[in-house]
């Protein structure tokens, strides 16, 4: 059986955080400010930010994702998000990578999120 790491079973699908660098809640926050023109709730609460990634030299990596492919602003919403977190003082470099693995859904919302679009 292969066993590389994109193949280990029971492998995270999303890459974990890098919560405890002192820019992760400012990229959070830069994050918070990105909004899906169709949904009054910003896309970190959507659960559309699957992971940011920050180097020891302060060059950031995000993985995130849309609501659904055929999003109309998917070829915008990347940007947008590099444009807020480039902003933060002290960052280096801003990636931002899309991805459909695994496929978004209503339960990566956060609890704010459900409520304020009347699931809660």
């Amino acid at each position: 059986m292969d066993q590389t790491p994109e193949h280990l079973e029971g492998a995270p699908l999303i890459v974990p955080s890098s919560t405890d660098h002192p820019l992760y809640d400012s990229i959070v926050d830069a994050c918070r400010t990105v909004y899906d023109p169709e949904i009054p709730v910003n896309i970190y609460e959507l659960g559309l930010i699957y992971t940011i990634e920050i180097s020891a030299d302060s060059e950031v990596r995000i993985i995130m994702t849309l609501t659904a492919p055929g999003c109309p602003v998917a070829g915008e919403m990347p940007g947008w998000v590099a444009d807020a977190v480039e902003a933060l003082p002290g960052i280096k470099q801003v990636d931002v990578e899309m991805t459909w693995e695994p496929p978004w859904g209503m339960q990566m919302m956060s609890d704010e999120a459900r409520l304020e679009l009347g699931f809660m």
